[in-house]
């Protein structure tokens, strides 16, 4: 029986029994400083090509009194870490390091309870996450590989942006947006990769129409929701519907590779995520920037305090923020209290039947959000309790990613938090931020409306360097 109790200072009326991860880890914490029985837990990350990270806890024995809850609290730390910064192996450190590496060897395996995190891993590394007990000399030295992406704005440049719900295109001309466009399309369950294919094709070739007289295309730069390494697609959601390995394999795996050889210019895609921060960094001329947007899923980027992008993976929309014993599952990956449940198209299509709204159930979730704001508009008190359910889930989260991530700027975009529901979200964020963690100092921001309409394609199209 867990030893952990809260008593949140801010309860959502709706969505009353959300245990915040940040409230949870801290008390945790408490206890195992005060306690002679904790001792310290290095958690090491590396991948194949040599970059690493290392995260330092302090944890009871599993068969303490405090044994279920160092279950809850080792297993959701190792989550946040596969997806926030990523690595096929994982070193652990520290007196009771063998048995809570057995203990994850059986979690996190093909047939455990995180298969869906373990298949993930060997997606993008080739091989499943690895538990190593080493002593504290064993562990990797930590070093990030810093992008050398972005900023760059000589030339005429495509930027384009891959959402769930629209695609986006822009032309720059020597840094100013001369075109962009907007297209709807439904990516997510289309089982032959054709049509993102021939999607990205056509926004790139509407761009591509208003090269002006006399000029040729340079670059072209690029954002989609996904994990990304060097142009290879290793696991994206926009690709869900493709469900046979052979064909995302054969098919979508290079699609961008292949992209860039008939167009025959420098070419990036990296995660939308990354390029919010980026933006974010651009336009406010800060760096130790987060950049989350609220729109399909959670995309979310980083940009540390050197100004210099990671390859840090940055994918919150699958990290546990609610550490509630029967929390919302995940309709992808199955796990409970993961990000998307809260901040995205989904999270707003779950809490808003907790408020007594009641959309058609073959409603898509665009057209549920749009619903939401039309009553947010109208004065309707049940889209403010949604927004408000958002916003304090927010402001504890935040500071949960303030224990992962170094940031003081925090750039908020996305469909969810457009109009005044977004301006709930934000100012009950704060409100819970300065109550909650007086000694966290987090900037929260949100774009202008020139950064609204052509920021996101501006910073991908400065990706990519060009010869000159």
């Amino acid at each position: 029986m867990s030893k952990i109790t809260l008593k949140p200072k801010f309860v959502s009326e709706i969505d009353t029994a959300f245990v915040p991860a940040s409230l949870w880890n801290r008390a945790y914490n408490k206890a195992a400083e005060k306690s002679s029985d904790a001792a310290p837990l290095a958690i090491g990350l590396s991948r194949p090509d040599g970059t690493a990270s290392v995260y330092r806890v302090k944890v009871f024995s599993l068969a303490s009194e405090y044994g279920v809850d160092t279950v809850t609290y080792v297993e959701r730390i190792i989550k946040f870490l596969i997806w926030g910064r990523g690595g096929d192996k994982i070193f652990l450190s520290g007196k009771y390091a063998p048995e809570i590496a057995e203990l994850l060897k059986t979690i996190y395996s093909p047939a455990g309870e995180r298969a869906f995190d373990y298949a993930f891993v060997t997606k993008l590394f080739d091989t499943g996450p690895q538990f190593l007990v080493v002593d504290e000399a064993g562990l990797p030295k930590e070093s990030a590989s810093h992008l050398p992406l972005g900023r760059n704005l000589d030339g005429v440049r495509i930027g384009f942006d891959l959402g769930g719900s629209d695609r986006k295109c822009a032309l720059l001309v020597d840094g100013k947006v001369v075109f962009s466009e907007e297209v709807k399309w439904d990516p997510y369950f289309q089982k032959d990769p054709a049509y993102q294919y021939e999607g990205i094709k056509h926004s790139l070739d509407l761009a591509a129409k208003h090269i002006p007289a006399g000029r040729k295309l340079d670059a072209i730069g690029g954002s989609s929701a996904g994990v990304y390494i060097n142009n290879k697609v290793r696991a994206a959601s926009l690709f869900r519907g493709v469900t046979d390995p052979s064909v995302f394999e054969s098919k979508v795996k290079n699609m961008f590779l292949d992209i860039a050889k008939e167009y025959g210019v420098p070419f990036e895609v990296i995660n939308d995520g990354d390029v919010t921060a980026l933006a974010g960094s651009m336009s406010m001329n800060k760096n130790a920037v987060l950049g989350i947007a609220m729109g399909t899923s959670v995309a979310a980027g980083y940009v540390d305090p050197e100004g210099r992008m990671t390859n840090w993976l940055s994918e919150l929309a699958f990290v546990p923020v609610d550490y509630r014993a029967n929390g919302p599952a995940d309709e992808w990956s199955g796990d409970l209290g993961c990000g998307v449940q809260y901040f995205s198209q989904q999270g707003v299509g779950r809490l808003m039947p907790l408020a007594g709204i009641h959309m058609p159930k073959d409603m898509k979730l665009p057209e549920q959000l749009e619903g939401l704001q039309k009553l947010m508009k109208a004065g309707d008190p049940r889209a403010v309790k949604v927004y408000e359910a958002i916003g304090i889930a927010f402001g504890y989260t935040l500071a949960h990613f303030a224990d992962f991530f170094s940031y003081s700027e925090l750039l908020i975009m996305g469909r969810v938090t457009s109009g005044k529901g977004g301006d709930i979200i934000i100012d009950k964020a704060r409100e819970v931020l300065r109550v909650e963690f007086p000694e966290l100092k987090i900037n929260l921001s949100v774009p202008d409306e020139a950064s609204k309409r052509h920021g996101q394609a501006v910073a991908a199209a400065s990706l990519p360097a060009t010869a000159r």
